[in-house]
């Protein structure tokens, strides 16, 4: 039986995201900061379902908040780089709480008639699936986000701010949902894009991983 052919080594440092954990505690500055952004979710779908959508000012300080959940979420990434902070722990909460917000968003401004709900469903269920994923081949190792996912994420990020913002009240809103519906439009092709890769990657790590090559090496060795 031919064996399978390893994955490529990566050019350049490797991603620290990427590599297993040890001893690294979990209570840390960058976890602290995942729970944070976790803990901002119900108090962000508060404010931008005041009065169905209509208050103003409430939407203002829906959007002040999840602008600043999502700064927390690249500044803890960066911490736990620089100050060799990951756990594993962190690799898993971390895109839980980017999804949580994240599809807070999508339904709260569905539920208020800013984004259709084919929309909304369509990226809750590749979120859901991406989690349950990871959590499957999670004996083969952790998945951390890729480059993809991120960008997927700061179009997502930036399409729902500009449709947080009361359009209403500023000068040219026809400009800013045009501007804010086209950005959309990208972040659910991303969405679906990176959705189809996760699944890739995670039939490989399941092909690949070391309790994969061991298991296969057992069953090689029992025939023999």
């Amino acid at each position: 039986m031919r064996e399978p052919v390893p994955p490529r080594p990566m050019t350049g440092p490797p991603d620290p995201m990427a590599q297993p954990s040890h001893g690294t505690s979990p209570w840390n500055l960058p976890n602290a900061l995942t729970v944070l952004r976790i803990l901002l979710v119900p108090v962000f779908g508060s404010m931008l379902l005041a009065q169905n959508g209509a208050d103003a000012g409430q939407r203002f300080a829906a959007l002040a908040v999840f602008v600043v959940a999502m700064i927390t979420d690249r500044i803890d990434g960066d911490i736990a780089r620089s100050r060799g902070l990951v756990t594993d722990v962190g690799k898993i909460l971390d895109p839980i709480a980017d999804k949580a917000l994240l599809g807070m968003a999508f339904v709260g401004l569905s539920l208020i008639g800013l984004v259709p709900w084919w929309v909304t469903l369509l990226v809750l269920a590749r979120e859901v699936g991406v989690t349950v994923v990871r959590f499957v081949v999670i004996r083969h190792g952790v998945m951390p986000a890729g480059r993809g996912g991120k960008i997927k994420t700061f179009a997502q990020a930036v399409a729902l701010s500009l449709l947080i913002l009361p359009a209403w009240v500023l000068p040219t809103p026809q400009v800013w949902q045009w501007t804010a519906y086209s950005v959309l439009g990208i972040a659910v092709a991303l969405t679906v894009v990176t959705g189809l890769d996760y699944l890739v990657q995670a039939h490989r790590l399941r092909r690949t991983s070391p309790r994969a090559m061991a298991k296969r090496a057992a069953r090689e060795a029992k025939k023999r």
